[in-house]
């Protein structure tokens, strides 16, 4: 009964900034590992970060370090993807991702066992 639901998705002007949420059911929340990954058309589906909820540890790829962050809404057991100083390439459809029980913290999709349908992000000149 897993469910993982994107939603914030849209059209914005490079360098502006874009909240992307993931209402979550039936993960144990307080301690799970998740992720948010993006794909756009051509091309291979890759990390942009991963956190484990124990305690919002989070790494990231190099290519949103420093722009993107993760959080989390404990309380609603919702994830958070906060972009800023968005750039075109940041255009693709994203993706939240969750691991079964164990470890660990990967940027790899193929470790990742649940994901949401993605919402688009679209990222202008």
């Amino acid at each position: 009964q897993v469910q993982l639901v994107e939603s914030g998705g849209g059209s914005v002007q490079a360098g502006g900034s874009l909240r992307l949420s993931c209402a979550t059911s039936g993960l144990p929340f307080s301690d799970v590992v998740m992720g948010w990954f993006r794909q756009a058309p051509g091309k291979e589906r890759e990390a942009v970060g991963a956190t484990w909820t124990g305690n919002t540890y989070s790494i990231y790829d190099d290519s949103v370090e420093g722009r993107f962050t993760i959080s989390i809404d404990k309380s609603n057991a919702i994830l958070y993807l906060y972009m800023t100083d968005v750039k075109p390439e940041d255009t693709a459809m994203y993706y939240c991702a969750a691991r079964k029980e164990g470890p660990g913290l990967t940027l790899l999709p193929r470790y990742y066992d649940y994901w949401g349908q993605g919402t688009q992000v679209t990222v202008s000149s």
